[in-house]
């Protein structure tokens, strides 16, 4: 199966809010199966459709993250209905943001509601590690990146760094 090409900052595609899916068809089938084989080779733990080009209110994340048996779950038109405590994300990284990894301010618990690939609705409540994904994918899903949840001197270094190195490419 082909892999998608990953969106990567500073690409304005990745800051606009995704529109709701309304037909669960062949289409989106085959793009979730693009999605999670993209995921699984980046090697990644989460993608949000807006990191492969499609505007669509969409994630996939593996559900048991680092064991032998992947559990790819699917989330359509997710959103974060309840969330409690704080946790500090430690040096949670991005697919489309490539080379940096910072220290996030998250939510310890949350509760996420949306469908699945055939229409059901799903609603998980997640703590520690799955709690930061579903996070950090659900910004995704609203424009929003990591490095928008750090302080405003580390994302300017990282933003600086990038657009230097894309001019070298020039």
């Amino acid at each position: 199966m082909e892999l998608l090409e990953i969106v990567t900052f500073p690409d304005k595609f990745l800051m606009q809010p995704t529109r709701p899916v309304e037909n669960i068809d062949g289409e989106l089938q085959h793009l979730i199966d693009k999605m999670a084989h993209t995921m699984y080779a980046a090697p990644g733990v989460g993608l949000a459709a807006i990191q492969v080009g499609s505007d669509k209110s969409l994630i996939v994340f593996d559900g048991n993250p680092g064991e032998d048996r992947p559990a790819l779950q699917v989330l359509i038109n997710p959103k974060l209905i309840q969330y409690e405590g704080t946790i500090i994300s430690e040096n949670e990284g991005c697919l489309s943001v490539p080379e940096f990894r910072a220290d996030v301010k998250r939510h310890a618990v949350v509760l996420v509601e949306g469908v699945d690939r055939e229409g059901r609705p799903v609603r998980l409540e997640r703590g520690g590690f799955l709690s930061i994904v579903l996070q950090h994918e659900i910004d995704h899903l609203n424009g929003t990146l990591f490095i928008d949840r750090i302080s405003a001197l580390k994302r300017q270094l990282y933003k600086k760094r990038i657009l230097k190195q894309l001019r070298q490419h020039a």
